[in-house]
């Protein structure tokens, strides 16, 4: 087979070639964008999973829906410890820019001043009382004069609120709407959580159209609940889970197809059988398996020849680059929760109590283990007392490690 012309994309956040599997949540946020668009009431959206199931290649398709609507966009990257502030102010301009062209001029500028205004605006905690500054030393691209009096308190929440009030005025003036999506949601800090979900409140009740897509490991909406309380009936939660074995077929035959390559039914059975169904993983095999195979049809002997080059590439990018950033107590602590999950495939998560028996050490002793892995984005803790890996298959990838010296 050509690897030229080798359709498989494995890639963070890359579109694969086929999309499959996630038409429900697309058709979903198409009925939102009408709905928001005619002035009925919605609610934002958070999609919610493990890493390599395809969120942040679902929040971009998102995205290409709503700029297809003529609606404003911009997008962001939560990372833990930066605020909110200059990223979500940057994307806001962004979205601004998408819809100047059917606006007021002397609107645009306003809702742009408003911007600058928030973007330049920090808090800087002294004998702990917050004080606002001005951050002059930094300037947003925006050339007009930052806004008095309007989203520059200094409290994020207040601060937050008005500037998405102004902004969806803007989108109203032109009969659309603004969305503004945020990758990795759970990486906010607890005030921009609690904004947002102000914000969001604030929006819903008065019906402006607004609306934030967050996306975020599955403890993302414990985050939420933990901040706002009424965050569970604010967002419309949407679990991206592994595919089934229908999509994920269709995942590897359409793309096969229109180069003119088809596959044994067993090839597809191994193929799932190794992927597991996640969307990474499928893209991983079957990108391997189209370079071995001499010839179409594609059969389960290729597939097997082909997987432990597959594996390889993951255990290197996909799961060791994950390992490499732990510490040596942090891996410690991994080592035990994989040895603790006897199903290989399930990934579920584990007592945080067994893993201190495990090791032999008392719970409270471990807590700066687990707080950094769940920092670092390697596990999550979905219910009080438990962990989980955030990658799936990493306890599988653990336990095939040698042994610590």
């Amino acid at each position: 087979m050509e690897p030229v012309r080798n359709p498989y994309a494995p890639g963070a956040g890359q579109r694969p070639p086929e999309l499959a599997g996630r038409d429900r949540e697309v058709d979903t946020f198409e009925i939102v964008l009408e709905r928001v668009s005619r002035g009925r009431p919605e609610r934002s959206l958070v999609l919610t999973g493990l890493r390599g199931v395809g969120k942040t290649v679902l929040l971009n398709t998102l995205r290409s829906e709503a700029i297809t609507r003529q609606w404003g966009t911009g997008k962001i990257e939560a990372r833990p410890d930066q605020s909110l502030r200059r990223p979500l102010a940057a994307a806001l301009h962004m979205a601004v820019r998408e819809l100047a062209p059917q606006a007021e001029p002397s609107h645009v500028a306003e809702v742009l001043g408003v911007v600058k205004a928030f973007a330049v605006r920090s808090i800087e905690s002294a004998g702990g009382r917050g004080v606002a500054r001005s951050a002059a030393r930094w300037q947003p691209g925006i050339d007009v004069p930052a806004a008095v009096g309007r989203a520059d308190s200094g409290d994020i929440e207040i601060d937050l609120v008005e500037l998405f009030t102004d902004a969806a005025g803007l989108a109203a003036s032109v009969g659309t709407g603004i969305a503004l999506f945020i990758d990795e949601m759970q990486d906010l800090g607890a005030a921009d959580v609690s904004a947002m979900c102000a914000a969001c409140h604030d929006l819903s009740q008065t019906g402006a159209p607004l609306i934030v897509v967050g996306a975020g490991l599955p403890h993302l909406p414990a985050l939420l609940s933990a901040s706002k309380s009424y965050s569970e009936r604010l967002f419309r939660y949407q679990r991206i889970d592994r595919l089934d074995r229908l999509a994920a077929d269709r995942a590897l035959v359409a793309p096969a197809a229109r180069e003119g390559v088809e596959f044994e039914a067993k090839a597809l059975d191994a193929l799932y059988e190794a992927s597991g169904g996640y969307p990474y993983f499928v893209q991983a095999y079957g990108k391997a398996t189209w370079d071995h195979a001499p010839r179409s049809p594609i059969t389960a002997a290729d597939v097997r020849v082909a997987a432990p080059e597959a594996e390889a590439e993951l255990a290197v990018g996909f799961f060791g680059s994950r390992y490499e950033r732990a510490t040596p107590a942090e891996r410690e602590y991994m080592r035990a929760m994989a040895a603790l999950d006897a199903d290989a495939d399930a990934d579920a998560p584990v007592q945080t109590a067994e893993v201190a028996r495990t090791l032999g050490r008392k719970p409270a002793s471990l807590s700066p283990a687990r707080d950094a892995l769940i920092k670092k984005g390697l596990i999550y803790s979905g219910e009080r007392g438990t962990v989980a890996f955030t990658v799936p298959h990493f306890a599988r990838y653990l336990r095939a490690q040698p042994p610590v010296e």
